[in-house]
């Protein structure tokens, strides 16, 4: 592993944004982040804060109801008993009556709490310490930071250790740049939309930094009535205020001693934990992740076999009883025998022509030569026929006159 990196240490009786020291960047921030681990350990331990719930086991059952039996033409659902209410006769006891017991009926011996594998608890908070020192993490997640020097931010103990009046403890936020996001917190506050109003959780708000101290002083008593704001020992981080739904970068502030215990609590990637037994942190797959620099190293060009000419492709068969170009590539005097048929049939087409255009000419002939042949007498009707239609007379006066 390289060198790590220092962070600075800033103080509220130094200059404004300048450092008064510098701590050495603990193991811990830069763990892999396993956004599916926090995820999961962080859904389970959410249920190990729930309290049991359950309706009164009499409910529904509070009352005097027989089933009047068959033959009725009623349902056998037992019913009221007594006269003159309208609650005499109505159905009771089953869920899907009125005033009746529900369907499989809540108990508080239901299994509650859920069993949380230790390393994988320890692994979602070391997912979540390493996310804390991501800025743009930090930022996504909604926290004012942009105008604060360093993430992570760490203050000497001088400044925060004795802290025990609220007005002091905006005067060293102010001081940091912390302060937007305290009052982003306090401008958040919402009313609760439910029934939640009526169980003691009437309004919603935003988180805002959390202030891990190493040991209990009097900022406790300084900062625990600003808005947003947790408070938290070093050694007793977890993922519910790491990363409140589930969701990774919290701002955190840190006292230099609580930010310098963390490589004894979690270890480093040469050794173990001191306070933890046998535990290491987990190491990421990648040492390096720059993967573009991998790729384009020396040891990895040199291990990839040449470049590959492209294959070419299979050409697509095609049916030379309907393709011409495959039936010419089979048999090459198949165009000679379809340039034959070709003229075959065009010869056959212009004889059939001619041979209709002479029966065509025949019957014409015969036509006119009966027009010839025809008799006087027919020949005289005809005549006074169409004299008939000039004068309209009919043509038998004009065979009498």
């Amino acid at each position: 592993m390289s060198a790590r990196p220092l962070v600075g240490v800033y103080s509220v009786y130094g200059k404004k944004g300048e450092t008064v020291g510098h701590v050495t960047l603990p193991a811990v921030m830069t763990a892999p982040i396993r956004l599916d681990i926090v995820h999961d350990v962080h859904t389970l331990m959410a249920k190990n804060k729930r309290q049991p719930y359950a309706v009164s086991k009499y409910a529904g059952h509070q009352t005097s109801a027989e089933s009047w039996g068959t033959g009725r033409a009623v349902a056998r659902i037992p019913r009221v008993a007594g006269g003159g209410t309208h609650r005499a006769g109505q159905g009771a006891f089953g869920n899907m009556c009125r005033g009746g017991r529900m369907f499989a009926p809540t108990k508080v011996w239901r299994k509650w709490h859920k069993r949380i594998n230790v390393n994988q608890k320890r692994y979602a908070v070391a997912s979540a310490l390493s996310a804390s020192a991501i800025p743009a993490l930090v930022m996504s997640r909604g926290h004012r930071i942009e105008q604060i020097s360093e993430v992570p931010l760490v203050v000497d103990n001088k400044s925060i250790d004795n802290l025990a009046k609220t007005s002091k403890a905006i005067a060293l936020l102010k001081a940091l740049n912390a302060y937007p996001d305290v009052q982003k917190s306090k401008n958040s506050t919402q009313l609760r939309r439910g029934k939640g109003k009526m169980r003691n959780r009437r309004y919603t708000q935003r988180r805002g930094p959390l202030v891990v101290y190493n040991e209990k002083t009097p900022l406790t008593r300084a900062f625990r009535n600003l808005p947003g704001i947790q408070l938290v020992s070093v050694t007793r981080l977890n993922l519910l205020d790491l990363a409140p739904g589930g969701h990774l970068g919290r701002f955190i502030i840190w006292t230099k001693d609580a930010f310098e215990r963390l490589d004894s609590l979690y270890g480093t990637y040469k050794k173990p934990s001191a306070e933890k037994l046998e535990y290491r942190l987990p190491k990421p797959l990648l040492t390096n992740a720059d993967v573009s620099r991998v790729i384009n190293s020396d040891e990895v060009q040199g291990a990839l076999r040449q470049k590959q000419a492209p294959c070419k492709g299979s050409r697509r068969r095609s049916n030379p009883l309907s393709n011409m170009g495959s039936l010419v590539r089979l048999n090459p005097y198949a165009s000679v025998l379809r340039r034959r048929q070709f003229l075959a049939q065009q010869k056959q087409q212009q004889t059939k022509a001619a041979i209709i255009e002479a029966k065509r000419k025949g019957v014409q002939q015969q036509r006119e030569g009966a027009q010839q042949k025809v008799s006087p007498k027919v020949a005289k009707l005809k005549k006074a026929k169409a004299a008939d239609r000039k004068l309209k007379k009919p043509f038998y006066q004009m065979l009498l006159s």
